[in-house]
C-alpha cells in the first residue's frame, strides 16, 4: 500500500519516539545497575576489610597465648617473641578492627565484648608471663590450670566465629546480588539492543519503501513530463497557428472593411457637396411664394441632410478609429520582442517626462521608487505599458484636486518584478476592473476621447512579456495599476521571433 507523506511522517516520529524511549530505558537500567554492582562492590570490600580485621585479631589472640605457653613450659625467652610481637599490634588492630566493624551491624554489636575480652586475656596472658618471669612459675602454671584464660579465649573465639560466619552470609548474599545485577545487566542490554535494532529496522524499512516509493513517483513524473513537453510543444504550435490565424483574419477584415468605408466616406462628401448646390437652391428661391413642397424641400435642405451627413461622418471616423485600432493590435500580435537589458529607472523617469508639462498643468507631481536596478524584457513594449497608464492617470484625474502619481518598482519572489502606478484621480467602480480591460470597453464618465482599447492594449503587452497587469481601484479615490513581468528573458513565453 503507499505510503503517504503525512502517515510517513507519522509513523517515522512514532519509531523515532520508540528508540529513543528504549534507548533511554536501557541507559537508564545500565546506570542504575552499574550504580547497584558499585554499591554491592563497595560494601564486598568493607566486608572484606571487617574479616581480614578479625582473623588478623583472632591470629594475634593465638599468638599471645602460644608464645604464653610456649614460655611456661620451657622458661625460654625465645618463645616470647610471638607474645611481644603480639602484645604490640594489639592496639593498632583493635583501632582498625573497630573502624571496620562500625559498617556491619552484628559486628558492630560484638566489638565492644570482643575487643574487652581481648585485652583482658591478653592482660591474664601477661600475668602468669610476669609471674613466670619473677620466679613464681608454679603459680603462674596454677592460674593457667584455673581455665579462667580458656574461658576467656572460648568466648573470644566463639564471638569471633560469629563475625565471620555473618561475614561469610553477607558475602554469599551480596554474590547472589551480584549475580542477578549481573543477569539484569544482560538481558536488559540484550532486549534493550534487539529492540533498539527492531526499530531502526523499521524504520530503516519504512525510509527504503518510502524513498522507493519517491523514486517511482519520480520517474512517472519525469515521463508524464517528457510527454507533457511533447504536448505543450504541439499545442503551443497549434496556438501559435490558431494566434497567426486570427491576426491574417483581422488583417482580412479590417483592410476589407476599409475599402466599403472609404466608399461610404467618398459618397458623404459628394452628398454634401449635393446638399450644399441644395441649399444654394433654396436660398435663391427663399423669397418665392411658400408651398408644401418648396417648405419640406427647404426643411430637408437646411436641417435634415445636414443632421444625417453629419451623423453618417461622425459614425464613419468612429469606425475608421476602430479599425485602426484592430490593425494596431494585430501588427503588435506579429511584432517579435527583442529581450534586452533595460535602465528601469532611467526608463520609468523618461516616460514620466513626456507627460510632466499635463501633469504640472494639473498643479501634481510624480513621484519615482525604483528599488529594481534594471531587468531584461523588451523595451518598447514596456515603454508602451508606462506610457499608457501615465496617460490614463492625466487623462481621468479628478478635477480641483491636484493631481499625484507615484510609480513604484520592486522584486518579489519568483523572479519578477512589480511596477505600480498609482494616481488619486477618479477610480474605477469594483465591478469595473475587469471590463477595463476588454477590447472597446470603457467606464465611468465617456467625457475623454477614446475607442477603449488603451487597456486592452496593455493587458496584452503585458502577457506577450510574460507577465500580467491588475487593478486595485476604489470609485472616486485613485487607481493603482501593478504591472507584474519577469526580471529575465528566459522567464518571457514569447520572445522568439514571429
Amino acid at each position: 500500500m503507499p505510503i503517504s507523506r503525512g502517515s510517513f511522517i507519522l509513523s517515522t516520529l512514532i519509531l523515532l519516539a520508540l528508540g529513543l524511549f528504549a534507548l533511554a530505558a536501557v541507559v537508564v537500567s545500565n546506570v542504575w545497575l552499574v550504580q547497584r554492582t558499585q554499591d554491592l562492590v563497595t560494601e564486598v570490600q568493607q566486608i572484606r576489610r571487617l574479616r581480614a580485621a578479625t582473623v588478623d585479631l583472632r591470629s594475634l589472640l593465638q599468638d599471645a597465648e602460644t608464645g604464653q605457653r610456649g614460655y611456661l613450659l620451657t622458661s625460654d625467652e625465645a618463645y616470647l617473641a610471638p607474645f611481644r610481637q603480639a602484645v604490640e599490634r594489639l592496639g593498632t588492630q583493635v583501632e582498625t578492627f573497630t573502624r571496620a566493624a562500625d559498617a556491619d551491624p552484628v559486628a558492630s554489636r560484638l566489638a565492644p565484648s570482643l575487643v574487652t575480652t581481648a585485652q583482658t586475656k591478653v592482660a591474664e596472658l601477661q600475668r602468669t608471663i610476669d609471674m613466670a618471669q619473677a620466679g613464681q612459675v608454679q603459680a603462674a602454671v596454677e592460674e593457667v590450670r584455673t581455665d579462667r584464660g580458656k574461658e576467656l579465649m572460648d568466648e573470644a573465639r566463639a564471638a569471633f566465629r560469629d563475625i565471620i560466619e555473618e561475614v561469610e552470609t553477607r558475602l554469599q548474599s551480596i554474590n547472589a546480588r551480584q549475580a542477578s545485577s549481573a543477569d539484569a545487566l544482560w538481558w536488559v542490554s540484550v532486549v534493550g539492543g534487539l529492540f533498539v535494532l527492531a526499530v531502526t529496522i523499521a524504520g530503516m524499512a519504512t525510509i527504503f519503501v518510502y524513498l522507493r516509493q519517491i523514486a517511482q513517483t519520480r520517474q512517472e513524473i519525469e515521463e508524464l513530463n517528457a510527454s507533457l513537453e511533447e504536448r505543450v510543444r504541439e499545442r503551443t504550435s497549434e496556438l501559435g497557428r490558431a494566434n497567426e490565424e486570427i491576426q491574417r483574419f483581422a488583417y482580412i477584415v479590417t483592410h476589407d472593411l476599409r475599402a466599403p468605408l472609404v466608399n461610404i466616406m467618398g459618397f458623404t462628401s459628394e452628398l454634401e457637396q449635393s446638399v450644399a448646390t441644395l441649399q444654394g437652391f433654396v436660398d435663391r428661391h427663399d423669397g418665392d411664394e411658400n408651398t408644401t413642397d418648396l417648405e419640406a424641400v427647404r426643411l430637408a435642405a437646411r436641417e435634415d441632410l445636414p443632421e444625417a451627413l453629419g451623423f453618417i461622418r461622425s459614425s464613419t471616423r468612429k469606425m475608421d478609429g476602430l479599425i485602426n485600432a484592430i490593425l494596431k493590435l494585430s501588427r503588435e500580435g506579429r511584432r517579435a520582442l527583442k529581450p534586452e537589458r533595460i535602465d528601469l529607472k532611467a526608463l520609468l523617469a523618461a516616460s514620466a517626462a513626456a507627460v510632466q508639462h499635463q501633469v504640472s498643468e494639473a498643479d501634481g507631481e510624480i513621484a519615482i521608487d525604483v528599488r529594481v536596478p534594471n531587468l531584461v524584457a523588451d523595451k518598447l513594449s514596456l515603454e508602451q505599458i508606462i506610457g499608457n497608464l501615465l496617460d490614463n492617470a492625466v487623462k481621468y484625474r479628478r478635477r480641483g484636486v491636484p493631481l499625484r502619481i507615484s510609480i513604484r518598482a520592486t522584486s518579489r519572489p519568483g523572479g519578477l518584478v512589480d511596477i505600480a502606478v498609482e494616481d488619486n484621480g477618479r477610480g474605477i467602480d469594483a465591478q469595473d476592473h475587469e471590463r477595463v480591460f476588454e477590447l472597446f470597453r470603457r467606464s465611468g464618465q465617456q467625457d475623454q476621447a477614446g475607442e477603449g482599447i488603451g487597456l486592452a492594449h496593455v493587458r496584452t503587452l503585458a502577457r506577450n512579456l510574460g507577465g500580467d497587469i491588475s487593478l486595485n481601484s476604489t470609485f472616486g479615490q485613485g487607481s493603482v495599476f501593478t504591472l507584474s513581468v519577469p526580471a529575465h528573458p528566459r522567464a518571457v513565453a514569447r520572445s522568439v521571433a514571429a
